[in-house]
């Protein structure tokens, strides 16, 4: 067990982003991939994520609030999956995504804070 205290915050928040379901064994994958040429890659991943992610909930944003009698579903539900790995096609589908997506970056990016000011850890382990 990490006797620093601000170690401890950080696994305490790592360990939440667990238990909430907002990380999951994909994002430990990323982790293990972090090493001394570059120990802030999970950071850098999940900038990348927020910054294609942003991009592609404007985008279905956008087709949804065009005045069109019929949205284009297939390019929507392609964004769709591609941003959360599954299809829908209604604007509450994509409201809740994208609060799920804020709530996510929120929690996210306090803990690659904390992280920056302690150092890497030495390797990463499974969440209990």
């Amino acid at each position: 067990m990490e006797s620093n205290p601000l170690r401890q915050q950080i696994a305490n928040m790592r360990q939440s982003l667990f238990d909430e379901k907002m990380l999951d064994e994909h994002y430990l994958i990323v982790e293990q991939l972090e090493d001394k040429n570059n120990p802030n890659f999970a950071e850098d991943i999940m900038a990348m994520y927020f910054r294609d992610s942003t991009q592609l909930i404007a985008n279905l944003e956008q087709a949804l609030e065009k005045e069109k009698p019929h949205h284009d579903f297939i390019v929507m539900e392609k964004q769709l999956y591609q941003l959360a790995g599954s299809s829908a096609r209604m604007k509450t589908t994509l409201q809740q995504v994208k609060k799920e997506h804020e709530k996510l970056r929120g929690r996210i990016e306090p803990y690659f804070q904390l992280l920056r000011q302690v150092g890497p850890v030495e390797t990463a382990q499974r969440p209990s």
